[in-house]
């Protein structure tokens, strides 16, 4: 498990400046596959994308995954406690405009707000009914929020299993899962996870595992890989940025000298 703590807002910008964009790809190529890494990146830095041909719905989804992060950056900050609201507000972010006609005006569900209609998901049909959304998460959150709790990484994965197995909303629960996962981490001192496309069937797999046998081993196995995973390819990152700027240095360097 890695740590990682920061201080202030320039702290935050520097750890996760990458991390935010390949977590905003991945987490949203899960679910939809026309998302694409460049176009996601060009919404992050420069708020739009040149040329673009696809559905407006594909477009929607990663700003608000961009939308959704400056949100949450105060809150992390602040280790803001995990509740409904709140839960109901990452929702909105990553959902706002996105829900399509049926959902939006035949079932008359809402971006922000809980399921009014009873949406089974996987091969065990899971899901809480849309009274019981409610109380089930309220429970949730008693058990994570709870002041003796010693094991933070453990219990964000928890949530993410329970959460997904709730299914609180008609439509966004992974990526609102993976959020909330990602959110508990940080205001923990545990480094966030991208959680890859090409995982993705693993994923599913250890999701299920704790859908129909209870147990959590499979997924927090998954999340530790993953999260070693992302910040190996970062590390590994920054380290060739840096040695292709000292060897730039150092050539410019020679350069002035042979000048001379």
């Amino acid at each position: 498990m890695k740590e990682m703590k920061f201080r202030n807002m320039a702290d935050f910008e520097k750890y996760l400046y990458d991390f935010k964009i390949i977590f905003a790809y991945h987490s949203g190529k899960i679910e939809n596959e026309n998302i694409s890494y460049h176009n996601t990146r060009d919404i992050f830095e420069s708020g739009k994308v040149v040329g673009y041909t696809g559905d407006l719905r594909t477009l929607y989804e990663i700003e608000n995954q961009k939308n959704c992060y400056e949100f949450l950056k105060p809150y992390i900050l602040d280790k803001y406690e995990i509740d409904i609201d709140f839960i109901k507000k990452v929702h909105y972010q990553l959902t706002k405009g996105t829900y399509d006609e049926y959902r939006y005006n035949i079932n008359e569900e809402r971006p922000g707000a809980f399921k009014k209609h009873d949406y089974v998901t996987g091969v065990s049909e899971v899901g809480s009914r849309p009274e019981e959304v409610e109380d089930d998460l309220k429970e949730l959150l008693d058990e994570i929020n709870s002041p003796g709790l010693e094991n933070h990484f453990l219990a964000g994965v928890y949530f993410h299993a329970v959460f997904e197995h709730i299914h609180p909303f008609a439509d966004g629960n992974g990526r609102v899962g993976r959020t909330l996962m990602n959110y508990y981490f940080m205001i923990h001192d545990i480094a966030p996870t991208v959680i890859y496309n090409e995982s993705k069937d693993s994923y599913y797999q250890a999701l299920e595992e704790f859908d129909t046998k209870e147990s959590l081993s499979p997924l927090l196995e998954f999340i530790r890989q993953q999260q070693e995973k992302t910040w190996l390819r970062f590390s590994s990152k920054r380290s060739r940025t840096l040695a292709y700027q000292i060897k730039r240095e150092a050539a410019k360097s020679s350069h002035k000298n042979s000048s001379k």
